[in-house]
């Protein structure tokens, strides 16, 4: 593991109760910084597979104090702008300042794009691409406000620069969380925050089996598309660990990135190479 030093800043994780969420607020966490954990610690109406818990929840945050830093925990839905402003109040409130916004949080079901519900690409759409923009809506706020910086890193996925059967609204999202990741570089440079999104490929997280159990073969289907050349997604693979996902975060989130801004980095296992 690469060594970057947070000391003295305050990370903001969106999705942390479990899976890649929980891996990120632990990297922070082991590389000096101080952690909000948030997530919507319950499930959702058209997804069938379990989402974090707040119990879950709450193992995050203590895994973020295991590792000697502070961590506050908030239940919180990103597709709620009240919701939002508020968390994000209340993490000023607990530290003076937010340095890092990990837009973790995210959705998938699965259905062909004719067969739809509305239902469903409502919940993908307002999870995947309206949490993100409202997430960084009001961190960019505290950004603008403070003057000296701040980091933006976002989950899109290897869904967010290829087409990927099954799962249109999903990809939707993703390819739009690109478009809201390139404006917001340029919106927001003046102020020296940089804006970034990483775009994993299958990630071996809870979500994965959620979606097999619930879905069957048209799940299995539709996470076979996003496995890239290296041949992952199989009983003796059965995905990215979220920690390489988190090794890319700690990197944008880092000084090391100081003038990266604006792009997609993919851990996709060569996925968009094809």
């Amino acid at each position: 593991m690469v060594s970057y030093d947070f000391s003295g800043q305050v990370a903001f994780v969106t999705g942390a109760a479990h899976g890649q969420g929980r891996s990120h607020a632990q990297h922070y966490a082991k590389h000096g910084a101080d952690v909000v954990v948030t997530d919507i610690a319950g499930n959702m109406g058209t997804v069938p597979y379990d989402l974090g818990t707040s119990d879950e929840l709450e193992e995050t945050a203590s895994l973020v104090e295991d590792e000697g830093q502070e961590a506050l925990s908030i239940q919180m839905d990103v597709r709620d702008e009240s919701q939002v402003e508020a968390a994000v109040g209340e993490a000023l409130n607990e530290f003076g300042r937010i340095d890092i916004l990990a837009n973790n949080a995210g959705i998938v079901t699965v259905s062909d794009a004719t067969e739809l519900d509305e239902a469903m690409w409502d919940e993908v759409i307002d999870t995947n691409l309206k949490g993100v923009w409202l997430c960084s809506k009001h961190v960019g706020k505290h950004f603008i406000e403070r003057g000296d910086g701040g980091k933006i890193v976002t989950t899109t996925s290897q869904a967010g620069m290829t087409g990927n059967p099954g799962i249109v609204h999903y990809v939707a999202s993703k390819w739009g969380v690109v478009g809201i990741t390139k404006t917001l570089a340029l919106e927001l440079a003046e102020y020296d925050v940089n804006v970034n999104a990483v775009a994993p490929s299958v990630v071996n997280t809870p979500m994965v089996p959620g979606m097999v159990e619930a879905y069957g073969e048209e799940a299995l289907g539709a996470i076979g598309e996003m496995a890239g050349p290296m041949n992952i997604f199989s009983p003796e693979d059965p995905g990215i660990d979220p920690s390489y996902i988190s090794e890319a975060y700690m990197w944008l989130s880092s000084d090391a990135a100081r003038y990266v801004t604006g792009i997609v980095l993919p851990v996709d296992t060569g996925h968009t190479a094809k």
